[in-house]
């Protein structure tokens, strides 16, 4: 039995579904037995790839940066910042695995697995339509208008809010096997998807009030510190619902884990956006991708991720 370390972006849609999408290919196209063990990772300021992690057979990054580890057999990314140094980027060039794609031009991580496994590997993805179609559509940010983007009314919005924001640590690892051959509606459906929804809906409609109380827009750039709350997960439009004039965002959040600055620009409004948030982000050890970028920084840093807020909002404003 092939044993299969799956790494993949944690508290993601695009991250999930990137993993579930892999792990039916895997198992249609190579091993249909195959034991799969996941490992959701987080952007932090501290190095992600631990000693020890890949420990499978097959040891597989999907929707996350690169590691140049020799036992690293399959990676899948599709972000401006994919590498965490020159000398990682250099290593891919290379010495490309026959497995590793790497496609910044894809909108999501999903669509690049699917789009390979058909191409390479001859994959059926037409039993995840559904799922690649979503992938596409909100991480990249592809809603016809924000009101879509907030009121969280489709099965696969509902289930990019609880995979992001449920309170309870391993949730989109259980997700990732039943999504791989469920249909969203089904998914929310599921006892232990359910029992979040709720509670989670509440908070989402809270937290369109608190951004209303705390954003300041100014000079097309919003800027709102919620580092106070547990609000780390909040969806990323409402800002542009409530301020459709600005053309950016920057918001500082915090966690157990990390202190983030998160940097947007307004999908409906970006006839002036020339500001690639991600090259801005890489400046302070971060990244993302050119409309799209965060910064982590450690849980005690809270004070430096607000000055690097305050400053990047200085940048976009001038």
């Amino acid at each position: 039995m092939t044993s299969v370390r799956l790494c993949f972006h944690d508290r993601c849609f695009d991250g999930t579904a990137s993993a579930a999408l892999f792990y039916r290919f895997y198992r249609e196209r190579f091993d249909s037995s195959a034991e799969f063990h996941f490992s959701g990772m987080t952007h932090r300021a501290a190095h992600p790839w631990e000693g020890g992690l890949f420990d499978g057979d097959e040891n597989v990054i999907v929707d996350f940066k690169y590691s140049n580890s020799p036992k690293l057999t399959w990676w899948f990314d599709h972000h401006q910042s994919a590498f965490l140094t020159p000398e990682d980027a250099r290593h891919f060039r290379e010495h490309p695995g026959p497995h590793m794609f790497y496609e910044p031009d894809y909108r999501s991580c999903t669509k690049l697995i699917a789009t390979v496994a058909k191409e390479k590997f001859g994959f059926d993805a037409r039993p995840l339509e559904d799922l690649i179609h979503w992938g596409d559509i909100i991480d990249g940010a592809q809603y016809p208008t924000p009101q879509a983007a907030v009121e969280i009314a489709e099965p696969a919005t509902q289930l990019a809010l609880v995979i992001e924001a449920a309170p309870e640590d391993g949730l989109p690892a259980r997700i990732i096997p039943e999504l791989a051959y469920r249909s969203l509606p089904e998914m929310i459906q599921l006892p232990f998807v359910a029992k979040h929804l709720g509670p989670l809906l509440e908070r989402h409609r809270r937290s369109i009030e608190i951004l209303g109380q705390r954003a300041e827009a100014r000079d097309n750039v919003i800027f709102f510190d919620v580092s106070d709350l547990d609000l780390e997960g909040y969806n990323k439009f409402i800002p542009y619902l409530l301020h459709p004039e600005c053309v950016y965002s920057v918001s500082v959040s915090a966690s157990a884990v990390r202190a983030k600055v998160s940097l947007g620009t307004n999908p409906w409004n970006q006839a002036s956006a020339d500001k690639n948030l991600a090259s801005l982000a890489e400046k302070f050890g971060g990244g993302g991708h050119p409309r799209v970028a965060a910064i982590s920084f450690d849980p005690g840093d809270l004070p430096r991720a607000r000055e690097v807020a305050r400053e990047l909002t200085a940048v976009l404003r001038a």
